[in-house]
């Protein structure tokens, strides 16, 4: 079997975007099963409620629901379990140091494939209040009426 390039995108997390400014980005690799990297080569998780937690200097992911596998036997794993992150001793470091500060979480924001390996990309995060997640709804939703406007301008020109 030839070997994978590229990325594979398998989950998104568009609520923690939603939810958190992201103040900053890590791409860890994950301690997995050989029925769980199956179920994720299908193509099936869900990243809606996980978050990650530092404890005894090593990154664990809670809450990530990878179904069970359906060719999977007495060997299958459970979907909710909790799963070790693979990251560099500084970047433990620097997560502990800033995830202790009030109001900041860590958060996964996409699962995928790269070169063959299962990556999730984390993120450094402190929570918005409600007025902030308004106001960025309202600046995506202007952004969009501006560039209708101006495509809607092109296409006169164009005629």
């Amino acid at each position: 079997m030839a070997k994978e390039k590229g990325r594979k995108l398998i989950a998104q997390n568009k609520k923690a975007r939603h939810d958190y400014h992201i103040i900053d980005t890590y791409e860890a690799g994950l301690v997995l099963t050989g029925t769980e990297v199956k179920s994720l080569r299908q193509g099936r998780a869900s990243l809606v409620d996980g978050f990650v937690q530092l404890t005894d200097h090593e990154a664990w992911l809670h809450n990530v629901h990878v179904p069970e596998y359906s060719q999977g036997t007495w060997t299958n794993h459970s979907a909710r379990r909790k799963r070790k992150l693979l990251l560099h001793r500084e970047e433990i470091d620097k997560l502990e140091a800033k995830a202790q500060e009030t109001g900041h979480t860590i958060v996964p924001l996409s699962l995928y494939f790269k070169d063959g390996r299962a990556k999730i990309e984390i993120a450094l995060a402190k929570g918005k209040k409600e007025y902030d997640k308004r106001q960025t709804l309202r600046e995506k939703q202007d952004r969009r009426e501006a560039e209708r406007a101006m495509a809607a301008v092109r296409r006169r020109q164009r005629a």
